[in-house]
């Protein structure tokens, strides 16, 4: 029989799978079911086998021996949001994008939830607490969003994409928004820009806050110490009806930041609408760099927040908070950058 080839007909098994590796059985188990003092070449090796016979590990038989089940639940929470909203934001499409590269390496799978109502909180905790995932991943635009502070007092293992609005023990990845918002600042004042506003995003969220903070203490350096502000929902059609409301209050408006892309490019409508052009009127500046700032015309000048490799540590968090339960909660900050394009 040659080797890495099943030794009869069927099913590969972890017999297989060994003679392949040239190890025993027990340490393909120890590999498979992801105990930790096993040499990292013997895993690499194991994990060639397994590819090499096809063999596919009894998902019920490892959950009895590791209490695991291999999955974790994406959960999203877009209080007051249509549900369509949600998922058509192409900022969620980029978290999925970041947790599923990330858990596939690692054999996990993510099953999503919806959590934006008291029931659908409830059934997010009650599949936890039955084991029927390992932890929780949670996304929230809703800044008294109480799951957060429900998974703590269970003490299920969960990560949060961006600090939560009030203190609590739990891991989060998030950006140095305060940082973003200088950015954009010092690239409108770069650019000779006078009369410059800001379309903000819901300010009872942190990210929004800091963002807002980060903009005005950075144009306030630069000598402007009054910049004029309208609130969106980070949504499309909340960018335009800002931007009105400062066209409206502000005739003389040549330069725009947005909290997020979404909204740069609503605003861009209504600056279109107004007859302005973008950039030799009114500079605008969006957050996020996501694909909308691609389909804007022009394309927008944006602060990128690289969030696929965000939402891959915030799983990379969560496994590890899933193998040491005791683990302190830990907090990843990663920095933003300027993508100049023609809008600014």
């Amino acid at each position: 029989m040659s080797r890495g080839l099943p030794s009869a007909p069927g099913a590969p098994t972890l017999e297989d799978v060994a003679r392949a590796a040239g190890v025993s059985r027990a340490t393909v188990s120890r590999v498979i079911n992801g105990t930790r003092n096993v040499d990292q070449k013997i895993q690499e090796l194991v994990r060639q086998a397994i590819a090499s016979t096809g063999y596919v590990p009894n998902r019920a038989a490892r959950s009895l021996v590791t209490r695991r089940t291999g999955t974790i639940a994406l959960v999203v929470c877009g209080a007051g949001e249509p549900r369509g909203e949600v998922f058509t934001d192409p900022f969620f499409g980029r978290v999925a994008a970041g947790v599923v590269g990330l858990l596939r390496t690692r054999g996990v799978h993510p099953v999503l939830m919806l959590a934006d109502t008291d029931e659908a909180r409830a059934e997010v905790l009650a599949f936890l607490r039955q084991g029927s995932a390992d932890g929780a991943l949670l996304v929230s635009t809703h800044a008294k969003d109480p799951l957060p502070g429900m998974l703590v007092d269970a003490r299920l293992p969960a990560v949060l994409f961006a600090r939560p609005a009030e203190p609590l023990p739990i891991s989060y990845v998030d950006l140095a928004n305060h940082t973003g918002g200088v950015l954009a600042a010092d690239h409108l004042v770069s650019l000779g820009r006078q009369q410059v506003v800001t379309i903000t995003g819901p300010l009872d969220l942190p990210n929004s806050q800091d963002r807002l903070t980060g903009f005005r203490e950075a144009m306030a350096r630069h000598g402007h110490a009054y910049v004029p502000a309208a609130a969106g929902n980070f949504t499309q059609d909340s960018g335009e009806a800002a931007m009105e409301r400062l066209l409206a209050e502000h005739p003389g408006l040549d330069g725009v930041f947005a909290a997020n892309d979404l909204m740069a490019q609503g605003a861009l409508l209504a600056l279109h609408q107004h007859g302005r052009r973008v950039p030799e009127d009114v500079a605008l500046i969006g957050f996020d760099d996501s694909s909308a700032a691609l389909a804007c015309r022009p394309q927008l000048t944006t602060v990128r927040q690289p969030v696929e490799d965000m939402a891959a540590e915030m799983a990379r968090l969560l496994l590890s908070h899933i193998d040491e339960p005791d683990r302190r909660a830990t907090s990843v900050i990663f920095e933003p950058t300027l993508v100049p394009r023609r809008s600014a």
